[in-house]
């Protein structure tokens, strides 16, 4: 035991002593890509297109990798042209060394046309720690209702790929409703229809919207009175902003409710003048055009704050309002108690505001 620790010490000091830890990765990475002293690192092994402009990379991990709880999210870090961009995902954990990232290609997102598009077999990207708390505990493992819009399909499936390798899948009561515009655009769908062939338990809903023969309806009343016993149902949402926010109204009586929205659906702006955003710790003041969301206006102020997933999930931008009033992208709901924390990613501005920033 004595020997074992005098040599983790002498190992210490080398790493962390006699050399600086971004020097020691360099010529670590130089002999096996995927070795780090510190990142967690994943290797490119295969990318499938599983539906329109919608991928699946194959990712084999470092011995680092820290794998989050199905339904979690990742930050993702790539390098492009010289630069570091950062976005948020869902993985879904295949074996102890390998994971899947599914996306969806968007139109002049650098991040995705370059995994989508650009990346290659043995390119290594950087993961971040996971974060996130839609996930399905026991207790929730009753009733449970999944509801899924676009890109939202990716953390239910990594639940329910979980499950399925459990054998919980076979005992459980999950109806899962997908919404999508084209059958063309449905992600998982042959593994989904197995499933529910496979799981009596198990019922799947696949609405598309803007098919040309049988256009499904929109999230709306309809959908809610045909779940019965709603009090006694566990609800999951994941989608944008828009989405999220109608299953909340109308799923508001279900015994359990959460929800992740994974991008903010426009909304019109008639907010009219500007505000004044008085930042303590730069000892700045930003005058910007109320109602605009905070973080794009720091941006656009040439201010760069710390952000992660932009979808106020993860709190990396998260500071203290020290007074002022913020209204949420989200939900649209407005805080005016002072000494606040507010997350500037998912806010904007209704009146002059006091940030430590």
């Amino acid at each position: 035991m004595h020997r074992v620790s005098t040599k983790n010490q002498t190992l210490n000091f080398f790493t962390e002593s006699v050399f600086e830890r971004h020097t020691m990765n360099f010529w670590l990475q130089k002999m096996n890509p995927l070795w780090s002293t510190y990142q967690m690192l994943g290797r490119i092994c295969k990318r499938e297109k599983v539906a329109d402009d919608i991928f699946t990379l194959t990712l084999e991990c470092n011995k680092r990798m820290q794998f989050g709880l199905s339904g979690q999210h990742h930050p993702v870090i790539v390098e492009i042209a010289g630069r570091r961009y950062e976005r948020t995902y869902s993985l879904t954990q295949i074996d102890d060394r390998h994971v899947q990232l599914t996306l969806k290609q968007v139109p002049n997102g650098i991040v995705s046309t370059w995994l989508c598009q650009t990346a290659k077999i043995n390119d290594v990207i950087e993961f971040g720690v996971p974060y996130g708390d839609m996930l399905l505990d026991a207790p929730d493992l009753n009733d449970v209702v999944l509801l899924a819009a676009g890109s939202g399909i990716t953390p239910m499936y990594s639940m329910l790929y979980a499950l399925e390798k459990k054998g919980l899948l076979a005992k459980l009561n999950i109806h899962l409703m997908y919404w999508a515009k084209h059958q063309e655009g449905v992600a998982f769908k042959q593994v989904f229809e197995q499933w529910a062939e496979k799981y009596p338990l198990f019922k799947l809903d696949i609405l598309c919207t803007q098919d040309n023969e049988t256009p499904a309806q929109r999230l709306n009343e309809l959908h809610v009175s045909n779940i019965e016993q709603l009090d006694t149902k566990t609800v999951f949402a994941c989608g944008p902003s828009g989405f999220v926010n109608t299953a909340a109204q109308l799923f508001q009586d279900a015994k359990v409710f959460k929800s992740e929205a994974f991008s903010l659906t426009p909304i019109e702006n008639n907010e009219e003048g500007t505000v004044k955003l008085t930042l303590t710790r730069s000892n700045k003041i930003v005058e910007v055009q109320k109602g605009q969301g905070l973080l794009d206006a720091l941006e656009q102020a040439q201010i760069k704050p710390i952000y992660g997933c932009r979808m106020g999930i993860c709190n990396k931008c998260a500071c203290n309002k020290v007074s002022g009033v913020t209204k949420n992208t989200i939900d649209q709901s407005e805080n005016a108690e002072p000494n606040n924390s507010v997350r500037i990613c998912v806010n904007s501005a209704k009146s002059d505001l006091v940030l430590d920033l």
